[in-house]
């Protein structure tokens, strides 16, 4: 049963780390609910939690959990666990609110900071209601960490992405940061001063002269002094009509 419930945690946190950048060291929001549940089933959280998630965790609380186990004494155990956890800061450090209530604004959104939450109290954290959200649950059933599978909300989700229906909470991030970089507004439109064209080098062809254009040749007229000559002589014709004549001798 043991390593059947490991192989489950390991799929699921496999599934919120590949579509939803889960990473380590993994973030985790303790209430009292948790660890009073921890205490009476003997579950060591330190110890056993990195061991479950097979990862480095940072386990955390808020005020207003602290204040919450301050006013009942039946829960002066689970606030000595609670005490050695870190205190995040809340929204309510001034009017204490239900430690649910207040874990549950401290995933604002859509999670930003990747937080897992560690409570005995599902009602409050049922992802249904908040289908944005993508926040993997823990709790104690008898004396063993169970780490709630994926939400119908969530595999919906990620289901909806691989069809190119919808854009995750990470691509937006990137595409926002792209959109900074290059000045340009939600709306699609570049915001900012232009940028300023380089001045570059002329180019050596333009900069070359233009020839002059000569005036065309006229053919040489020949003067009247010169005549043709002709390819063919003339013959003479003798007297008897053949031959060149010969003047007779004195």
């Amino acid at each position: 049963m043991k390593i059947k419930r490991q192989k489950q945690a390991k799929k699921t946190i496999s599934f919120y780390k590949y579509n939803f950048s889960f990473r380590e060291p993994f973030q985790i929001l303790i209430d009292g609910t948790f660890c009073q549940a921890a205490l009476k089933n003997k579950i060591q959280i330190k110890e056993q939690l990195p061991k479950y998630l097979m990862g480095e965790v940072q386990l955390c609380t808020t005020n207003c959990a602290m204040k919450e186990l301050e006013s009942i004494k039946e829960l002066y155990g689970a606030k000595l666990i609670l005490q050695r956890f870190q205190v995040r800061n809340c929204k309510h450090f001034k009017n204490p609110v239900a430690a649910s209530e207040c874990l549950l604004s401290m995933l604002e959104e859509n999670n930003p900071h990747h937080y897992f939450v560690a409570t005995q109290v599902h009602d409050v954290f049922n992802l249904e209601y908040f289908p944005h959200l993508s926040v993997p649950l823990l709790y104690i059933i008898l004396n063993t960490i169970v780490l709630d599978k994926p939400s119908q909300c969530s595999v919906n989700q990620v289901q909806a992405v691989a069809l190119g229906e919808m854009v995750t909470t990470a691509q937006q991030q990137n595409i926002n940061s792209l959109k900074a970089v290059q000045g340009i507004g939600q709306d699609g439109e570049r915001r900012g001063k232009k940028r300023k064209r380089k001045i570059s080098n002329p180019n050596p062809l333009s900069c070359l002269k233009k020839k002059k254009k000569q005036p065309p040749t006229q053919p040489v007229k020949k003067t009247e002094g010169e005549k043709k000559r002709s390819r063919h002589r003339k013959r003479r014709k003798t007297a008897g009509g053949h031959g060149p004549s010969i003047n007779p001798t004195p």
